[in-house]
């Protein structure tokens, strides 16, 4: 029996030989690549999106702290906050390991509207609350414009961000004022966006001296934000209930808004999950196209092939020369998802304000993906091709 010719052809010319059906073909390269391209595109924008989410509410979380901690009296029958009593604010500052307390107090049935001839039923979901001065030092916010409450009695508010921007106020110069409880109020000021104290965004701030005086405001605070020593807040979160309200203290309410963005997270990681699932989904679709394509190829390449072993090229070489140029396939498929991935990372990250942080396993991981990915798709049509006898393929000429 004959042996089996030995290839001749070096290595080195392997990935000439194995790219130049690709050239030849190169819409149907393109084509082939796109489901792999589109796969790893998926899982590295994914992970990208995701980590740089986490990032941004890890430095939330950070910067703001898991200190804060809010009591209200359950709500009424419209939703409304109900009214703690008028001595809840000091007993809540006698608690032990308590930092600071700002009391506040929403006041039903006022509206604060851009002029006064606005109907009352446009409120445009905006509130009026009382607030006291150390309230922008114990939620950690901060001014996007102006200054904040004093302890007078002067007709004076500071908008919440969301309230500022539907009432159509940039500034806050003193000349712009709002239709308050029946009141002109001058807007002094306005907030930054409260990421633990969203309730703060649409609403306008007045001192409680101002709301005594013009707006009959009866002294019981109806919500109260306490910043505790770190670690001791889950204890302090214990005692509050019966400081505020030590008659009933099982119609308290005590949280800790700081959970609201672990949950976010929580929520994005499963998200993350789904989405990577999805992208997994994709690169078999590619897998199986380019193993569809590859047959194909075999298919329409029969000359070529029995032409290459009746002039002595083995068999481990004609499997070699397809299987390459399925990995190649692959991996460039798997190049362009990398970049636009990592693009649109950057892209979503930038807009948000958030810092662009793409996980290095993203990277090499989908490449190696995809080399994966490009193997198995591969391995039949190369052997199918190795297998096909001389003469059989070149009675198909």
């Amino acid at each position: 029996m004959t042996p089996e010719p030995r290839s001749t052809l070096p290595v080195r010319d392997l990935l000439p030989t194995a790219s130049l059906a690709l050239r030849a073909r190169r819409m149907r390269a393109l084509l082939s690549g796109l489901g792999i391209a589109i796969g790893i595109a998926s899982l590295v924008a994914m992970l990208g999106v995701t980590r740089s989410s986490q990032g941004a509410l890890l430095a939330q979380l950070d910067r703001l702290g898991t200190n804060l901690l809010t009591v209200v009296n359950g709500t009424d029958a419209g939703g409304g906050e109900q009214l703690l009593p008028a001595t809840a604010t000091a007993m809540i500052g006698q608690v032990p390991h308590v930092q600071a307390v700002a009391p506040t107090a929403k006041l039903p049935g006022t509206g604060v509207y851009r002029n006064d001839r606005v109907k009352a039923a446009r409120s445009g979901g905006r509130s009026v609350r009382a607030a006291g001065a150390t309230l922008l030092s114990t939620l950690d916010g901060a001014l996007l414009a102006g200054r904040f409450l004093g302890d007078d009695d002067a007709p004076v508010t500071v908008l919440g961000y969301d309230a500022a921007t539907t009432l159509g106020i940039t500034g806050a110069t003193g000349s712009d004022r709002v239709w308050l409880g029946g009141h002109w109020y001058t807007v002094v000021g306005i907030l930054q966006p409260f990421p633990y104290a969203p309730e703060l965004d649409q609403a306008a701030l007045v001192s409680f001296g101002s709301a005594g005086h013009l707006l009959g405001y009866d002294g019981h605070p109806s919500r109260i934000y306490v910043r505790a020593q770190t670690e001791y807040t889950a204890e302090v979160a214990g005692l509050l209930a019966p400081a505020a309200n030590p008659e009933h203290p099982s119609g308290v309410s005590v949280s800790r808004p700081s959970e609201a963005l672990t949950a976010q997270l929580r929520v994005r990681q499963s998200g993350a999950g789904l989405m990577l699932g999805l992208g997994a989904i994709a690169l078999l679709v590619g897998a199986i196209g380019i193993a569809n394509v590859m047959v194909i190829a075999v298919l329409e390449r029969r000359t070529e092939i029995g032409l290459r072993r009746a002039l002595g090229a083995a068999r481990a070489h004609v499997a070699a020369q397809f299987l390459t140029e399925s990995l190649l396939l692959a991996m460039l498929g798997g190049v362009a998802g990398i970049a636009v991935g990592a693009a649109v990372t950057a892209g979503m990250a930038v807009s948000r304000g958030w810092t662009v942080l793409i996980p290095p396993e993203a990277l090499y991981g989908g490449l190696l993906v995809s080399v994966v990915a490009g193997a198995a798709a591969g391995l039949y049509p190369a052997l199918r091709a190795a297998h096909l006898p001389p003469t059989e393929a070149l009675r198909t000429a």
